[in-house]
């Protein structure tokens, strides 16, 4: 396993673990990550609020359950990100219930973005450090082998359209996003997942 994800791993929270991280900082009027202002500060406890209600609203279905019940191997989905960042508060609790209904074939563990800034340098989208990014690792063999993010693709052409046309992320296409994610209802990210899964498990990755 490569030192950067090693060490990553190491620092690591449990799904949990991350909730009270971002709770606790919050508390003290802070938000996770390198810089810190009232505007992150208020992003965080945004995504707090929306984080409880996805947790009381996802639903797995049986089927992507069932399909992960059956992999072959058992995973590590390393999770780069930070408290203040809408897509993972959008994402990550999908990819809790999806690790929970996994019968422990997934193990989720999320690291801070600016603490872990050489594995995310691995990872970035179109030069730029977009979290969450999801590194998916075989336990058995302890190597990387799928990484996924930071958005669903159907998130993504959303982002991108408005760059091109529009230009700079303004608050229109930040609640656009969240109207997206809302009327998703999280299958995108379960699709999406699994099919990386199936691909690792039948030799398509």
């Amino acid at each position: 396993m490569k030192s950067t994800v090693a060490k990553a791993l190491f620092n690591s929270h449990s799904y949990a673990e991350y909730r009270k991280l971002v709770t606790d900082l919050l508390s003290e009027g802070k938000s996770t990550g390198n810089e810190q202002s009232e505007s992150l500060t208020n992003y965080s406890k945004l995504n707090e609020a929306r984080m409880n209600r996805l947790e009381k609203t996802i639903k797995i279905s049986e089927s992507v359950a069932e399909k992960l019940q059956n992999l072959d191997n058992h995973y590590i989905w390393l999770v780069l990100s930070e408290g203040w960042c809408g897509d993972a508060a959008q994402i990550l609790p999908i990819l809790d219930k999806m690790a929970h209904v996994s019968n422990k074939r997934i193990d989720l563990r999320i690291a801070l973005r600016d603490e872990n800034d050489d594995l995310m340098k691995q990872y970035l989208t179109n030069g730029g450090r977009a979290i969450p990014k999801v590194i998916v690792i075989c336990k058995e063999a302890g190597i990387v082998r799928a990484d996924w993010g930071p958005r669903p693709k159907g998130a993504a052409e959303l982002m991108a359209t408005h760059k091109r046309e529009v230009g700079p992320i303004d608050e229109k296409i930040k609640t656009d996003l969240q109207l997206w994610y809302l009327a998703d209802k999280g299958i995108s990210v379960q699709e999406e997942l699994l099919e990386i899964m199936e691909n690792i498990k039948y030799n398509r990755l």
